[in-house]
């Protein structure tokens, strides 16, 4: 027995015998009975501050740093070489997309897509905890000059889990209204197709299990649900063979399980979260500075979502295509440590305003 564990013994075996004998105390002594039970020391209630992550790049200057995370210019295939094995908990990241059309972001074509992306994965995969994920939201692009669309992020999918090992954990989708209806020839002018609104979010990870907990972000329970709750279910077999047992309706569990499309807490059933935010703090400071706004954001509810559902606090997030740090900031906000990578210092210089003054 811990000496610590000795003495609170001691104290409350002493407790013990005050109360059963207190008619023999004087008045001034006489003890409250009192349901306060005097607990050991619980050692994870002392766990010691996590370091900062900067100190993983011990040579690298950052751009800049906040209290718990820190970002760099650069190359992340360069800076992500800098970082120990294993150091990581959640890589988040939207890396540009194989467009048919260039961005001034930069971005490669969908025939050198895959061979460009794998050596960022590899350092992604190297750096991950046994434990950890890498989330990667991309969206699907057009074959020129036809109405049909390619296979270039299935294709990178595949390799990275054929090539380098990545466990594919779920496939999630982002559902963004805000995206604009092209290609203008096939959707508006000649009305062959429809809007493209979906973007991939492939959750992929080192092992068939990694961290994970969805009790993180349950939603609310829709009308229909707390409905059906108050009034029962009747227990039966469903013709596609799934069983409606008796805890069907249910609801001790604080929420409702998400789906896999990604679900906004202001939204009915469905993410509606537009990356075309025009009023938030770091739009409105990028146009009261005169900087340039970074052209393809995606909305905090992205990252906040599997940031939770994936990472405890304290635990480190990664971007290596911040842009203007939409991940950091939330992994901030949230306890968590953060690094991020980004090329071009115009859009990193922007980023600070994420962080307030």
């Amino acid at each position: 027995m811990a000496t610590g564990d000795l003495s609170v013994d001691v104290v409350n075996v002493f407790l013990g015998i005050l109360h059963e004998n207190e008619s023999m105390l004087p008045m001034a002594f006489t003890m409250p009975k009192t349901n306060t039970i005097i607990e050991a020391r619980q050692s994870e209630l002392f766990v010691p501050e996590q370091e900062h992550p900067a100190q993983l790049l011990k040579t690298l200057e950052p751009f800049y740093r906040t209290i718990s995370g820190a970002a760099y210019l650069g190359d992340s295939r360069d800076i992500l070489k800098m970082m120990p094995d294993n150091s990581v908990n959640l890589v988040f990241t939207s890396p540009p997309y194989a467009l048919h059309f260039k961005k001034e972001y930069g971005n490669v074509s969908k025939a050198d897509y895959v061979e460009w992306f794998l050596p960022f994965a590899q350092e992604i995969r190297r750096v991950l905890n046994e434990d950890g994920s890498f989330v990667l939201n991309i969206g699907g692009s057009w074959n020129p000059g036809f109405p049909t669309r390619s296979l270039y992020h299935y294709k990178l999918m595949i390799a990275l889990v054929e090539e380098l090992g990545f466990h594919l954990a779920q496939e999630c989708y982002w559902y963004n209204p805000a995206k604009m209806p092209v290609p203008a020839e096939w959707v508006t002018v000649r009305r062959i197709r429809i809007k493209d609104s979906v973007e991939h979010v492939w959750w992929l990870s080192k092992t068939p299990h990694p961290k994970a907990d969805n009790r993180k972000v349950l939603r609310p329970y829709s009308a229909d649900m707390l409905r059906l709750a108050k009034k029962g279910v009747k227990t039966t077999l469903r013709p596609s063979g799934h069983n409606i047992n008796s805890s069907f309706d249910k609801i001790e569990s604080g929420g409702s399980i998400p789906s896999n499309v990604v679900e906004d807490q202001l939204a009915n059933d469905m993410l509606i979260a537009g990356n075309n935010a025009a009023n938030d703090g770091y739009t409105k400071r990028c146009k009261a500075s005169g900087m340039k706004i970074h052209p393809a954001r995606f909305p905090a509810t992205l990252p906040e979502f599997f940031t939770k559902l994936l990472t405890d606090e304290g635990d480190l997030v990664v971007d290596p295509f911040a842009g203007s740090n939409t991940a950091g900031a939330v992994a901030e906000r949230l306890g968590r440590r953060w690094i991020a990578i980004d090329l071009i210092e115009e859009y990193l210089e922007a980023s600070k305003f994420r962080f307030g003054e």
